[in-house]
């Protein structure tokens, strides 16, 4: 049953469920210090077998005061409830991937990889992989921030350098798939440990996804998980960049082999992979007006929008609980998040 109207940490007055789970409960609501402000507000049960709220609010904390982060903006213990108010923000990009018709322009897809990139190197500059992109990982801003894109859900995160030191953790093999098969690298499906360049491969498919409309492996049929995940991967494994981008300009190809062709603990070069997919935007005399496909949807139902809003935060919440990462590091960060 739902608890609107409930005043939780003081402040926050509970007004629209957005979903339930097991770990707790998902909400808009009211912050009373300040004027006209909705937050997201999380509740997790305190008796969760998994619980991730307190991880999530820690690597928000580590995170904060970047473009496309989410301003945390309270964090503390009721007494049933693991509690975290965090900036509202609007539809993810899948959500707004089937708003438009599951197909993005070259133009709205060259100006999200520049977002993307800029969110992972952020990330990765934090000593962490992402492990999990994928369209619903990543948000799109509200009112005034509509084109800046956020990266959320870090359920599965894990510290790949030492932050003092800055040594790479160490290659392992045999681990289990970690991510969504859909845009998993092919490392990822071989069970090598992932890094930095996992991220960014699957960055590649996102990318592709979006021009193309789907993925030449979706719809797999197979008996069970394993078998369907093992099937993704030899399609992987048998088709090559150049057949996967077909029809795309070259620079998708060129991007994707860069990051497959990395090596475990290498550094990316954030700036030539940003470069490729600017130089393209540029001959294409595209302007960067920050107008992406989404804002050019005639007659849409600002209810639609509404009721997508943040709904994917239980789908993420239950995935990342049902797919705990037994290997994932602590974060070793103090949390002092309080009113903001």
């Amino acid at each position: 049953m739902g608890q609107e109207g409930r005043v939780i940490g003081g402040r926050f007055v509970l007004t629209k469920m957005l979903g339930s789970g097991s770990f707790g409960q998902i909400y808009i609501a009211k912050d009373t210090e300040v004027c006209d402000r909705d937050v997201a507000l999380k509740l997790e049960v305190k008796e969760t077998k998994h619980p991730q709220l307190i991880y999530e609010a820690k690597l928000l904390k580590l995170l904060q005061g970047s473009p496309g982060v989410a301003e945390v903006y309270y964090f503390g213990m009721e007494t049933d409830y693991a509690v975290m108010a965090m900036e509202l923000m609007g539809p993810s990009l899948e959500d707004v991937f089937n708003l438009c018709r599951r197909k993005l322009s070259l133009k709205s897809t060259l100006m999200l990889a520049d977002q993307l990139l800029l969110r992972i190197e952020y990330f990765h500059s934090r000593h962490y992989i992402h492990r999990d992109i994928k369209p619903d990982n990543f948000l799109i801003g509200r009112g005034q921030r509509s084109n800046i894109v956020y990266i959320i859900d870090f359920g599965l995160a894990k510290k790949y350098r030492n932050p003092e030191t800055l040594v790479h953790g160490p290659y392992r093999e045999n681990k289990n798939l970690t991510g969504t098969a859909r845009y998993a690298s092919l490392n990822a499906h071989l069970g090598l440990e992932q890094s930095r360049r996992d991220d960014l491969e699957a960055i590649g498919f996102v990318l592709v996804y979006f021009l193309k409309g789907s993925l030449p492996w979706q719809g797999i049929k197979a008996d069970g998980k394993v078998d369907k995940y093992a099937a993704i991967m030899e399609k992987k494994i048998s088709m090559s960049f150049t057949e996967l981008c077909e029809g795309l300009p070259e620079e998708f190809a060129t991007f994707l082999a860069y990051t497959r062709n990395l090596e475990f603990a290498e550094e990316p070069d954030y700036r030539y992979m940003r470069w490729l997919f600017q130089s393209l935007f540029l001959r294409q005399g595209f302007q960067n007006d920050g107008c992406f496909d989404w804002n050019l949807v005639k007659s849409r139902p600002a209810a639609q929008v509404e009721e997508l809003r943040e709904a994917r935060l239980l789908r993420q919440r239950n995935a990342a609980i049902s797919q705990q990462a037994s290997d994932r590091a602590p974060v070793d960060v103090v949390l002092s998040i309080r009113s903001g």
